[in-house]
């Protein structure tokens, strides 16, 4: 049975969008492979523990950093999903702020942001560059493209076996 608030505030649907895999890339431990920028602005750690977000990336012309990190992703018919939020300036930000502590201070408040329809982070205050930022839910999922162009825009063309004679 739906509340009256459930009601009221209906949940907002969350998108997904498939990227090329490089934007999701971690550091391997030979460093074979690049970080991408999706991955590196991973800040759920920092945002609990210092009330700040590391490097955000460009979506659609807006900045987000990356709050979740699920899926395994490790083999060529990996999972992983990035789960991101966009963060825009406090004076733009219309709804009510909060932070991570007052979120999480008490059992039923962090229920409460577990079960929220815009997402746990939505409305939460961070810094960035010195300067503060309100995290915007729903969040956005990211997937890997299961067929992806060149990070270069090049096409892709099949290998070809060459004659040694």
């Amino acid at each position: 049975m739906q509340s009256e608030q459930d009601k009221a505030n209906p949940p907002t649907a969350r998108e997904t969008f498939a990227v090329h895999p490089a934007r999701l890339a971690w550091k391997g431990a030979g460093r074979e492979i690049c970080e991408g920028d999706i991955h590196a602005s991973y800040s759920a750690d920092v945002i609990a523990m210092q009330g700040r977000v590391r490097k955000p990336f460009k979506w659609r012309d807006a900045l987000c950093v990356c709050t979740s990190i699920s899926g395994s992703g490790l083999t060529d018919s990996g999972t992983q999903e990035h789960e991101a939020y966009r963060i825009v300036p406090v004076k733009m930000f219309t709804g009510k702020t909060t932070t991570y502590s007052e979120k999480t201070d008490r059992a039923e408040d962090a229920e409460a942001a577990r079960n929220d329809p815009n997402g746990f982070y939505h409305g939460m205050t961070i810094k960035h560059g010195g300067e503060s930022f309100v995290l915007c839910g729903p969040p956005i999922r990211f997937t890997a493209e299961t067929s992806p162009e060149r990070p270069d825009g090049a096409t892709r063309e099949e290998p070809r076996q060459l004659s040694l004679f």
